[in-house]
């Protein structure tokens, strides 16, 4: 009788994590928005900086995280994501992105009515914008070497980006945190 009792107490304790788990995957990210209208600013300034960190730490250190050479070629998808969130790439998007939201001149209900339904379109825009960008850049400097310097010239020479990346992520900050003020 003792073992039934305790497989319904398990069971009605599974039951409650996960009812709970649940509530707070659907409230969490709507009590985060409130935090997000509340204070876009002082997010896109903090955002800003850190990717401004992110930068100077880059053009200080000039090393690439050793883990990023032991993905497998077959999972390409997963080495492109780790490579963009160890580079800032998708950080360097967050200042830019909030700013792009201006909610701040509406009243309360339309902020949060305006904010439930532009938010995920203009998140997916900017990440597709973001990427046919990158993709256009990468693809066009791949055919420039490839038309007018030769194969021979990558497999003589490379020429390291990281400072380039570094600095760019500094200018997109700094425009990140001055758009903020």
């Amino acid at each position: 009788m003792s073992g039934g009792v305790q497989r319904s107490g398990l069971a009605l304790g599974a039951l409650s994590l996960g009812h709970f788990a649940a509530m707070l995957g659907i409230l969490l990210p709507f009590s985060m928005m409130t935090l997000l209208i509340d204070y876009a600013r002082e997010i896109r300034i903090g955002a800003g900086l850190v990717v401004i960190g992110m930068g100077l730490y880059l053009a200080i250190t000039r090393r690439h995280p050793r883990f990023l050479a032991r993905v497998p070629p077959h999972r390409l998808a997963l080495w492109s994501f780790l490579v963009a969130l160890a580079h800032g790439a998708a950080l360097m998007l967050v200042p830019i992105y909030l700013g792009l939201c201006a909610i701040e001149e509406l009243d309360a209900g339309h902020r949060a009515a305006s904010a439930l339904m532009a938010t995920t379109a203009l998140a997916l825009g900017v990440a597709v914008l973001h990427t046919v960008a990158m993709m256009g850049s990468g693809g066009a400097l791949a055919y420039a070497v490839h038309r007018w310097l030769g194969l021979q010239f990558l497999s003589r020479s490379w020429f390291d980006l990281e400072l380039i990346w570094a600095l760019s992520l500094i200018v997109v900050g700094i425009v990140g945190v001055w758009t903020a003020l």
